[in-house]
């Protein structure tokens, strides 16, 4: 029987995130670690965005996105409970605000005209919310949940 094969990269926070759920799920794959600047062939053949993660199941059936990769995989087995815990608004949250005003305080020289300050503020401004909510002990409550591992690799950039 094979097994899954992900393409993945190792410093990609939504790969991270598709990693740690196939981790927790005990699921076993064949990780194929990608050079972005030399994407191979069967990657952009498996999904024509080309962006990893990507976990191609060995029926061909493909799964592009990390969240989507998350749920796959926790849905075969949540040992810790994570989908017991999914904050749709929280993950969109850090997907689309979080990300946008890190990315250009992380990276301001591709984004020529910005300024990085503002963006580091309004960032930092995300976490405190989200800081004031861990007092629960995480994100959700007293346990870990989906969003709280969803978020992790971006919160750690």
């Amino acid at each position: 029987m094979s097994l899954p094969v992900l393409y993945s990269f190792r410093r990609c926070p939504y790969a991270m995130r598709a990693r740690m759920a196939l981790w927790v799920a005990g699921v076993t794959v064949e990780l194929r670690e990608v050079k972005l600047a030399a994407k191979p062939p069967a990657l952009i053949a498996a999904s024509p965005k080309a962006t990893v993660p990507v976990l191609v199941l060995p029926d061909g059936q493909v799964i592009d996105q990390s969240l989507d990769i998350m749920r796959w995989a926790l849905a075969r087995n949540d040992p810790e409970g994570w989908l017991a815990g999914e904050d749709a608004a929280l993950i969109a949250a850090n997907d689309g605000p979080f990300k946008h005003h890190l990315d250009r305080f992380k990276y301001p020289d591709r984004y020529p005209g910005e300024t990085s300050a503002p963006h580091r503020h309004a960032a930092l401004a995300i976490l405190q919310r989200w800081s004031t909510r861990l007092a629960a002990g995480w994100l959700l409550g007293d346990r870990p949940s989906l969003a709280d591992w969803a978020l992790l690799p971006f919160v750690r950039q």
